[in-house]
């Protein structure tokens, strides 16, 4: 959801020497128009007539590097379930309403989330959306508190052992 603190959580584990990407991105993500009243999964359209999906040819090289290392990826899109199965785990990044609308406020520079309108439809999404994205979530991490409590929680997730139990 947008104002979670994805954007920030990403860019502190890069800074930290992590393989992290902002999904979030034209890079990796594109507004793609949508017929008014579509659905689109996990939930309704970010806007009547558009919705912001990730390119998929790129997240699929993305993922598909293997550095040695654990990647770190951010964002929320439409057509992200197609990737659902790439990833050991799947964390969903909360906040009260009220934190989040802060956040937004605080946005600059044409960023999503920093119109009123856009405030309105983010409210409408974490009623709407938020539920859905916690269904497919592996973990959920409140990040209303400080960034270094949910890095700390991320980088415990990333180094649990993957190995089977024998």
């Amino acid at each position: 959801m947008s104002g979670t603190g994805k954007s920030t959580l990403i860019a502190e584990l890069a800074a930290r020497g992590h393989r992290a990407v902002d999904l979030d991105c034209d890079e990796f993500s594109e507004w793609v128009g949508v017929e008014p009243g579509h659905d689109s999964a996990p939930g309704s359209s970010v806007l009547p007539d558009r919705d912001w999906i990730w390119r998929e040819d790129r997240v699929r090289d993305l993922l598909a590097r293997d550095e040695g290392e654990a990647l770190f990826v951010s964002g929320c899109a439409a057509n992200m379930t197609v990737f659902l199965p790439r990833f050991d785990d799947v964390v969903l990044l909360h906040a009260p309403a009220d934190v989040i609308v802060e956040r937004l406020a605080g946005r600059t520079g044409g960023e999503y989330g920093a119109r009123s309108a856009e405030v309105s439809r983010v409210r409408e999404l974490i009623e709407s959306v938020e539920p859905l994205l916690r269904r497919i979530a592996t973990h959920e991490l409140d990040t209303s508190g400080c960034l270094e409590d949910v890095v700390a929680a991320v980088l415990k997730l990333a180094s649990e052992d993957r190995r089977p139990e024998l």
